[in-house]
């Protein structure tokens, strides 16, 4: 087959699963999807839905201007639950009353790990559990715990191109082990860790896990309550389309909240955050795990993206996004891959997120280069671009006129 041949036929196979995809219409609610342009990058900065801009204008019209400070009593207080049921409900997999949204996603890792330390009361348990590959935040808070805790880190070796094993963490996990942080997809590769066998092996050693969801929740099916996960944090920004900044999400194992101590204290956590007394007393149940006050604009935000989730299901977006990548990886063998491309990301579905991660060595460079042309994936260091793949947003024909523009840029390089 020529390479005429190979382009007009990719280009056809993506008019075909455009029009079988059951979850198309959906793409219509989102903000830029009637341009030209291909947005590979839905895995950092989810689109703005349609009717965001209508939410937040009759929030400032009708409740921040009509209602001003009574709008607290009256539903902004509730928020931080409510949404964090919705969103434990349509995306996590968990019952009510263990999710709760909540300042930034490095704040609420923190709080978390302090809590899950403060779990372990065996004295001999001295060491938390990461990996050389987890995103910067985790590593950083990690280190820096560690330190004021005289903790000791014992460090898996993760492949950049991969990901932690179940047999990586059995093997690092033992007496000494108190708790372990890792990412259910890593961000650089896109590799899918076994969420629920790592979580049986850390229980199996005696220890606690506390799980970042980043590049997972929105894109990936969850069952945190079944998998007995113990923690677990993610953003809002990415799948869940809340926007820039957006507040990040705690989830909280129903029988670790009785009696869970978390480390910052602030007033909205307090069991009466209006009484204004002398003295921390905690919100009983995860209202405990609040300090400051909710970000509200956020949390409207993501409203619309957890409506259209709980609407179509998450299994629904779990096979689309699979759909995707397996495109996105049709795409680079035909026309990335014999131009010097390396694959970064698992070939495996089951093992692979909603992003897919291309090395080369030109790709610092190109990456402004594709910006320019309305063409946005992202880069990471050393030498990879991250093409992120929504699956309520991403098209099929925004896929290959993403990667055809990677292709006609090599070609001329």
């Amino acid at each position: 087959m020529t390479a005429t041949e190979t382009t007009d036929a990719l280009r056809q196979r993506a008019v075909e699963l455009d029009a079988a995809d059951p979850l198309a219409h959906y793409r219509g609610h989102f903000i830029g999807t009637d341009t030209e342009l291909s947005y590979l990058d839905g895995n950092s900065l989810g689109r703005p839905l349609k009717r965001t801009a209508a939410d937040i204008n009759s929030f400032i019209q009708h409740g921040w201007g009509g209602r001003l400070i009574r709008g607290w009593d009256e539903e902004w207080l509730q928020l931080p639950e409510a949404i964090g049921d919705q969103l434990g409900r349509a995306v996590l997999g968990a019952a009510n009353g263990q999710t709760i949204i909540a300042d930034s996603t490095t704040v609420v890792l923190y709080k978390l790990i302090r809590a899950a330390l403060a779990a372990v009361t065996d004295s001999a348990r001295t060491e938390i559990v990461l990996d050389t590959d987890n995103f910067p935040t985790d590593r950083y808070l990690l280190e820096g715990i560690a330190r004021e805790e005289g903790l000791t880190l014992r460090w898996i070796e993760a492949d950049p191109a991969a990901g932690v094993t179940v047999d990586q963490v059995r093997a690092a996990v033992g007496p000494a082990t108190a708790v372990v942080v890792l990412s259910q997809v890593a961000y650089r590769s896109g590799f899918l860790a076994d969420l629920p066998a790592i979580t049986a092996a850390v229980h199996d050693a005696g220890a606690l896990v506390v799980w970042d969801l980043c590049h997972s929740a929105g894109s990936v099916e969850l069952e945190l309550d079944a998998a007995g996960v113990d923690f677990a944090a993610g953003c809002t920004y990415k799948y869940l389309n809340g926007g820039p900044g957006s507040p990040a999400f705690a989830y909280i194992n129903s029988h670790h909240l009785p009696g869970l101590n978390q480390p910052i204290w602030g007033w909205m956590g307090r069991k009466d955050a209006f009484e204004m007394a002398a003295g921390y007393e905690p919100a009983p149940g995860i209202r405990g795990f609040l300090s400051g006050t909710p970000a509200i604009f956020g949390m409207i935000a993501m409203q619309g993206t957890l409506d259209l989730i709980e609407e179509a299901g998450m299994r629904a977006l779990r096979e689309k996004s699979l759909k995707l990548t397996a495109f996105a990886l049709e795409l680079h063998d035909a026309w990335l891959a014999p131009r010097g491309v390396v694959l970064a990301t698992p070939r495996d579905p089951g093992r692979r997120g909603s992003h897919i991660t291309v090395d080369h060595p030109d790709f610092r460079e190109m990456t402004a280069k594709l910006w320019e042309q309305d063409v946005v994936p992202d880069f990471r260091a050393p030498h990879g671009i991250r093409i992120g793949l929504s699956p309520l947003s991403t098209s099929f024909a925004e896929v290959y006129r993403g990667v055809a523009a990677i292709r006609d840029l090599l070609a001329r390089a």
